[in-house]
């Protein structure tokens, strides 16, 4: 969590610096499903921390594992927290990079790419993820986007015993009100 916290300082900083147009999360959900045979696992946060500089495209999300919440049961959840994230060791993740080609403001929404690296679980790995932007208006933006993540690639490894119970691979869904920060 530390890292990703002084990244995002360090982003918001460098931005300031140069006075460059920045975009700060304003409201925003993170989602994400495990659908295996035996049994759905949803949860949710509403607390992330994000910013975007519009003349870099450079970006940067965090979040606290222990945020997310309406799992199915209290033991759900403290499975969740303790034997697949262990959050004592983990207590955060992050998304660090750039948005690929260009773009400023316009009325229609854009399909952006941003490339960057995904830190989960204390693994990196180099993601490409697509989004939709949206300019509600000129200080206001919203980034909606869907993806996978495979388990394995973050080292998260499913028992044998629960293996009907947990999806190797788990849906993401993201919104993000951003606002320029003036």
């Amino acid at each position: 969590m530390r890292k990703a916290s002084l990244l995002l300082t360090l982003l918001w900083y460098c931005c300031t610096i140069i006075n460059a147009q920045h975009f700060l999360l304003d409201s925003g959900i993170i989602k994400f499903k495990s659908e295996a045979p035996l049994e759905i696992i949803s949860a949710e946060t509403n607390t992330y921390k994000a910013i975007i500089d519009t003349s870099t495209g450079e970006f940067a999300i965090s979040v606290t594992i222990q945020n997310f919440v309406g799992f199915n049961s209290k033991l759900q959840q403290s499975h969740f927290y303790e034997n697949y994230m262990e959050i004592d060791r983990y207590s955060a993740s992050s998304f660090v990079g750039k948005i690929l080609g260009p773009f400023g403001y316009t009325q229609s929404p854009t399909n952006i790419t941003l490339k960057g690296t995904l830190d989960l679980h204390g693994m990196k790995k180099a993601r490409i993820i697509e989004a939709k932007l949206t300019w509600l208006d000129r200080n206001t933006i919203k980034i909606t986007s869907e993806f996978s993540i495979p388990l394995k690639d973050h080292g998260i490894e499913i028992p044998r015993v629960v293996h009907q119970k947990i999806a190797e691979v788990i849906k993401v869904d993201v919104s993000a009100i951003l606002k320029a920060k003036t």
